[in-house]
């Protein structure tokens, strides 16, 4: 009974296969990929994190746009509303900074031609910020599982090596340089899958901000060209609607 009692409170043998043995075995190679690796995984959170506060901002915009900006009497009005630095504010100014310019024109063009221009420059700027940082998730996603698959190279070149020189392959010689290479695989892979989660959720939250901002363009487009006659119908808002029922029971 003591024996076994001794045998469980003696310390455990450290693990000779972690990542960090791994690493100095590797040497200055193992060491590169596993830096780039774990730059490219922060840079990839940094990222996701940075771009959803960035969208989630924009879509509080469009809602405050659909229930405040198609109420006011005019657009200056209506842009007095918006938020500064608001991706729908700038493109409500360059819109009426076009309309004010058109008459300043020497050559005849078209009104609507002009407008739908100018909003489109603008509506593709705010679309180019939304769109920065994907291509580095791209980037991520597609190389570094060959970055990892090149640490997995090297580790399984240095195993053959010791086969080589040992004259057989005994595990002792080569558990160190192939768990070396079958680390970097998974850190490639672990770096990757992320990259690729987050590229694919931004774009899709990306084409339904632009979907919303291409249809406030062409409304704002229609309300231009018309000076004022043509913009959405409104919905009542909830309290108007509730204090239309109270006014009635009272009547009653």
């Amino acid at each position: 009974m003591l024996m076994y009692l001794a045998a469980a409170a003696a310390p455990k043998p450290e693990n000779p296969y972690g990542l960090m043995e791994a690493l100095e075995q590797g040497g200055t190679i193992a060491w590169t990929v596993f830096i780039i690796l774990c730059g490219m995984s922060v840079g990839t959170f940094y990222i996701l994190f940075t771009k959803l506060i960035e969208q989630q901002k924009v879509i509080n915009q469009g809602k405050k746009v659909r229930a405040t900006f198609w109420r006011a009497a005019n657009l200056k009005e209506g842009t007095a509303k918006l938020e500064k630095n608001s991706a729908y504010k700038q493109i409500v100014d360059d819109g009426i900074k076009a309309q004010e310019e058109h008459t300043k024109l020497t050559d005849p063009v078209e009104a609507h031609d002009w407008l739908h221009g100018s909003l489109a420059r603008s509506e593709a700027s705010i679309n180019s910020k939304l769109n920065g940082g994907l291509a580095f998730l791209a980037t991520v996603g597609s190389t570094s599982p060959f970055i990892g698959l090149f640490g997995t190279v090297i580790g399984i070149y240095r195993a053959l090596i010791k086969i080589g020189a040992a004259g057989q392959a005994s595990i002792d010689a080569v558990a160190g340089p192939v768990g070396e290479a079958l680390i970097m695989t998974a850190l490639g892979l672990a770096v990757a899958v992320p990259a690729v989660l987050a590229y694919n959720f931004l774009q899709r939250r990306n084409k339904s901000i632009q979907e919303q901002l291409s249809g406030f363009t062409v409304d704002l487009l229609a309300y231009l060209v018309s000076n004022g006659a043509v913009k959405p119908t409104v919905t009542a808002a909830p309290a108007a609607a509730a204090a239309k029922p109270a006014a009635a029971a009272t009547k009653a």
